[in-house]
């Protein structure tokens, strides 16, 4: 409904209304977050915009005081739920944590209407399973989200068996995606794992994150968060967000062992994450004098955080290649800044590095060479400068938000001009069939 301020009456609202289903959103800190807060507040404009969100993880130092009683926030709607935040340092916990939210979810989905179209991201990555029960009641329009896929992120970490009930989750969850009006993904390695379940190509889509290249731009000049942990004359190698399962920061913890008695070289840990304290702990337990770990940055300094790294690591082991791309690409990319991977040859983010020569790669797993390319690094300023350069034009080029904004609206657009329902009645043909036939290990065909 709108309010006509004319005549002071009330008047149906014809734009189309688009439901965001995710834990993360503002004003949590976490990069989940924050990108779909800035997609979401975009979109108002053009949709009646709503998300169905939880509580932050991570909450901004700058959030108002009310932010629990807000109910519509830059014109996006939010239906902020209760759910468990137990401490995060295990499994059990975590999926604690995931399931009462994803409970919540599903309360609210039975009271919440029909959207015109319904959008589901992965945190947590059972949401799709919800979506899936709304499809069941009635229909209805929806679209997947994949910031990663699971439970193949899980399998390839280890962290879960790839058991007959790990498979089943699985099955479940790619039998929601091919019910879907559309996925979108965020990398090309991501949108083959999906193909290869037998997803039509024409619906699914990549669609990558972004960096604001206003707000993150290259900077000039002292640097205060170099000024301030006392970085002012050292090469600064920064690792910048979440401190997870899924990063491996171990290994990089180990290259500044071995490079500790090189008094130019210091590594900053950024962020916050379910192992800052195993990360703590290593790092004392080694005696390094080389690392500094400190929490997220404010919004506001972010860009300088960014700029104060003469090079950032970007980590993506080769298990984990086609079930997600690091948000913080983008930023490192807008801010002007050299990288280090340690992405496998094949993997877009390596071919991406390589390609636009925006920084340096390594195999997997060689924690000497990270070594090796860090001094190569330090005894080439002029060549990491123009991998700098290049990086920013690589931003400007191809991960704007308006970018990715715009294919965002045109796949909206698309969904919305397809009858309601029409994929999901083809589709519960086909899982019928399909689940009638027998299947193949697909969660480990998914890691070939």
């Amino acid at each position: 409904m709108r309010h006509n301020m004319s005549s002071g009456s009330i008047i149906p609202d014809s734009r189309p209304r688009i439901v965001f289903l995710n834990r993360s959103y503002w004003p949590d800190l976490e990069a989940t977050g924050q990108l779909l807060t800035q997609l979401c507040e975009s979109l108002a404009g053009e949709f009646q915009v709503e998300v169905v969100a939880g509580l932050p993880n991570s909450l901004s130092a700058d959030a108002p005081a009310d932010w629990r009683s807000r109910t519509v926030h830059n014109g996006v709607r939010i239906h902020r739920l209760r759910h468990l935040q137990l401490p995060k340092r295990s499994i059990l916990l975590r999926i604690a944590n995931y399931l009462s939210f994803q409970w919540s979810v599903r309360r609210m989905l039975r009271n919440i209407g029909r959207p015109d179209v319904l959008v589901f991201e992965t945190d947590p990555f059972l949401l799709a399973t919800e979506a899936g029960r709304l499809m069941d009641r009635q229909p209805v329009r929806v679209v997947g989200y994949l910031q990663d896929i699971h439970p193949d992120v899980g399998v390839a970490l280890g962290k879960v068996p790839n058991n007959r009930y790990i498979q089943s989750i699985r099955r479940d969850l790619f039998d929601v995606y091919h019910r879907c009006e559309h996925m979108v993904v965020l990398s090309s390695d991501m949108r083959q794992l999906l193909l290869e379940d037998g997803l039509d190509p024409d619906r699914v889509q990549v669609i990558p994150n972004w960096a604001d290249v206003q707000r993150i731009r290259p900077l000039d000049g002292p640097n205060a968060f170099r000024q301030k942990h006392d970085l002012a004359d050292k090469f600064v190698v920064m690792y910048s967000g979440n401190f997870g399962m899924t990063q491996r920061l171990d290994h990089f913890v180990q290259a500044a062992a071995q490079l500790a008695d090189d008094p130019r070289i210091h590594f900053v840990f950024v962020g916050r994450g379910s192992l800052e304290q195993a990360l703590k702990q290593q790092v004392q337990q080694l005696g390094l004098q080389n690392v500094t770990i400190t929490g997220y940055q404010p919004l506001s300094t972010l860009n300088v955080s960014l700029n104060a790294a003469d090079l950032h690591l970007v980590p993506l082991t080769a298990q984990l290649t086609r079930c997600l791309m690091p948000s913080k690409l983008y930023g490192i990319l807008a801010a002007g800044r050299p990288l280090l991977t340690n992405a496998p040859a094949e993997a877009e983010l390596h071919q991406l590095t390589v390609q636009n020569q925006v920084g340096l790669v390594v195999p997997p797993g060689q924690i000497d060479q990270i070594c090796q390319q860090i001094r190569w690094a330090v005894e080439h300023p002029d060549q990491l400068q123009q991998m700098g350069r290049n990086a920013r034009e690589l931003a400007l080029q191809q991960f704007t938000f308006d970018h990715s904004l715009k294919k965002f609206r045109q796949m909206l657009h698309s969904v919305l001009a397809d009858p309601v329902g029409h994929v999901n009645c083809q589709c519960c043909q086909q899982a019928t069939e399909k689940s009638a036939a027998p299947k193949a290990d697909s969660t480990s065909r998914g890691h070939s």
